[in-house]
């Protein structure tokens, strides 16, 4: 039904404003130019726990990041109430360029890229000597994250009363990784402190399978903050996820540095990674790869690599771990 006959004016016609308002929109942002710093020690279901001075924060993304995400070790910018106290939120308008970024696959045909750790320098690959059996193969997957994300890998070798270090060693000699042993009996005391200095100074992430002593290793690292473990199971071999989400925690004492433990991971795809990035990892090798044929794979019947090691430019055990690093993207970690 017309409200209103064949001769209306302006005046007749009520404008009703959207539910907004009438207020004109614009793409200028704030700047936020109070912004506090803040440093992400987890992330849980869209809440992000940040570190402001002395302070834990809780806090959310604001509108303005869109689909960037946040992941642990972020450094932020951050607005609102910055107290502390409980029921209390705070946004996140910025996240800091980064210095490195360790990202990880579900498998390697998934495209989608999962941020680990974001502004760590060093990679801590926990694996356990026995229960369970040390997977080789994830090992290689983790060291190629790391080369590729520019972090410095680290090998720390657990339960080494149950089983010898060395077999799992020699594999890894070539590479020159750097390396701790511990027992179980120890990590109370000479083990951790042994681990303890290798982390000193510097943002550390650990990865490992589930059931390899990670999370145990980091209860005696930092003692104050003991999370949950569990136990292998008797039949399948594996360890049950008892860490749900990634979290950094300040060493003690005056020596500095972070360790972030992750959950326990049963897979490590690598569709993200650039096998040309890994080279950099090889400076004995890299040099060679100048005559290497365009889009070389360095596992190829032309491959200037040969050639290189052949005139004694570097040992042919490097070449050998180079390959099977690069391998380790065209085979299933079960392989």
């Amino acid at each position: 039904m017309r409200r209103y006959g064949k001769d209306t004016d302006e005046e007749d016609v009520r404008v009703r404003p959207g539910r907004k308002g009438s207020r004109p929109r614009t793409r200028i942002r704030p700047k936020h130019e109070d912004a506090a710093e803040g440093f992400v020690l987890t992330v849980d279901r869209g809440r992000i726990t940040c570190l402001v001075e002395d302070r834990r924060v809780t806090a959310m993304k604001a509108r303005e990041l869109g689909r960037k995400g946040v992941a642990v070790g972020d450094r932020v910018d951050i607005v609102g109430d910055l107290s502390g106290d409980k029921d209390t939120l705070a946004r996140i308008v910025r996240v800091r360029e980064r210095s490195s970024v360790l990202r990880r696959t579900a498998d390697d045909d998934d495209p989608y890229e999962r941020v680990v750790v974001a502004n760590a320098d060093q990679l801590a690959i926990v694996t356990a000597l026995a229960d369970p059996e040390p997977r080789p193969r994830l090992i290689d997957r983790c060291l190629v994250a790391a080369y590729d994300a520019g972090l410095e890998p680290l090998l720390i070798l657990t339960k080494s009363d149950l089983a010898p270090a060395e077999p799992l060693l020699e594999t890894y000699a070539p590479l020159g990784i750097r390396y701790v042993v511990t027992r179980r009996d120890e990590l109370e005391g000479a083990a951790a402190e042994e681990v303890r200095e290798r982390l000193a100074g510097r943002i550390t992430a650990c990865v490992g399978h589930s059931g390899v002593g990670k999370t145990t290793l980091v209860n005696a690292l930092v003692p104050e903050y003991a999370r949950a473990t569990g136990d292998v199971n008797a039949v399948t071999g594996r360890g049950r996820h008892t860490t749900t989400s990634a979290l950094a925690l300040p060493l003690p004492g005056d020596i500095g540095g972070w360790v972030i433990d992750t959950p326990g991971v049963r897979s490590f795809g690598l569709h993200h990674v650039d096998p040309s990035r890994v080279i950099h990892a090889f400076p004995d090798l890299e040099p060679g790869t100048e005559e290497c044929p365009r889009a070389c794979s360095h596992d190829e019947p032309d491959c200037a690599l040969d050639a290189w090691v052949a005139a004694g430019h570097a040992e042919p055990a490097r070449l050998n771990s180079l390959r099977r690093l690069l391998a380790t993207r065209e085979r299933r970690e079960g392989d």
